[in-house]
């Protein structure tokens, strides 16, 4: 079984010295071509999970195309693979795709993965009843200005006037992995969260946190893509079909999660436990999945929305422009 903090490790050490470079995974092509796939270790990234567990890429490639899947703690670590050539494609957060995008890196987003999910939560016995009580707490964020954390910091300024220390706010920041959030909780280190699922629902079981905001709440909760699936825009230009056959199998696995609910539970049980060696209950499962929206179609409205918010709270150094970033030919009848 493998531990959460030594592929952590790998992930994040291995980056820049992966044996699997870009111009022998590129291709595709059915002379044995390596391709990886990447995704996150939580509920928005089930289509990941379902397509791993029934070898839907390994089905839709060329034969003897070998599929290899890779794990990330947050966004900037996938997207860094993604640019280095480590992986070719995968689920990440909008945040880091845009913030990437608007930094240069020629990538596509072709298609989403999930709405919803992301939860802003209270330590239980903080005193923390209401938003406005946020004030000179210390709040916690996978990354700094990765899509949780602008969910949360985008509704807290526009709504409540309250902003990080980042920007010489009342709010102190610090990042973790969610996976490690209640036992945050647990040991006071920090006050609230914004929190994907499952950890949210987690927390909410093992009576270390509260919900303070909920998923439909949250700034862009309903409307913004908690998870896109993203390539390279090298790839989308000279090799299609490769692209095509990922997505194909993105959608299948998005529809048979929609299809057959109880078994993409299972699946995602299953593999969080192996990825993070954390096992989740099924009330957790439950109430993760109510929360979230599984789809594989994306507007570029609802990100170019998202973006300005990036750059109202300064994780963008100019003003966003996505036109290009997103490509739904792929996934259009």
């Amino acid at each position: 079984m493998k531990k959460w903090l030594s592929l952590f490790s790998v992930v994040v050490l291995g980056l820049l010295l992966a044996a699997c470079g870009s111009s022998e995974s590129a291709s595709g092509s059915s002379n044995g071509d390596k391709i990886v796939i990447g995704y996150f270790p939580n509920i928005n990234h089930v289509a990941g999970m379902v397509a791993e567990e029934k070898e839907l890429y390994e089905k839709k490639l060329p034969d003897g195309t070998k599929v290899e899947y890779k794990y990330f703690p947050d966004g900037s670590a996938f997207m860094t693979a993604l640019e280095t050539g480590e992986i070719q494609g995968g689920l990440v957060g909008p945040g880091p795709a845009m913030n990437h995008y608007m930094s240069g890196a020629k990538i596509n987003i072709v298609a989403a993965g999930s709405t919803g999910g992301t939860v802003i939560m209270a330590r239980n016995g903080s005193g923390i009843d209401s938003p406005e009580q946020l004030k000179n707490t210390t709040f916690a964020s996978p990354r700094v200005g990765c899509t949780h954390d602008v969910q949360f910091e985008a509704l807290m300024m526009r709504e409540y006037g309250l902003k990080s220390d980042r920007l010489k706010g009342e709010m102190k920041h610090v990042t973790g992995k969610p996976a490690t959030y209640s036992q945050l909780f647990a040991s006071k280190r920090i006050d609230a969260a914004t929190v994907p699922e499952p950890w949210a629902s987690k927390i909410e079981e093992e009576g270390h946190g509260k919900v303070l905001i909920d998923t439909d709440e949250v700034a862009f909760g309903e409307t913004l893509p908690a998870a896109v699936f993203v390539t390279s825009k090298e790839l989308v230009e000279n090799d299609s079909e490769l692209v095509q056959n990922l997505v194909d199998a993105h959608k299948e696995a998005t529809t048979f999660i929609q299809d057959n609910p109880e078994k993409a539970k299972e699946i995602a049980a299953n593999k969080i436990k192996d990825i993070t060696d954390q096992e989740l209950s099924k009330s957790v499962i439950d109430s993760s999945w109510e929360r979230i929206d599984f789809t594989y179609n994306v507007k570029l409205e609802d990100l170019q929305s998202f973006a300005n918010a990036s750059y109202e709270l300064e994780f963008l150094k100019e003003k966003p422009d996505l036109k290009g970033l997103v490509d739904t030919t792929f996934i259009e009848e």
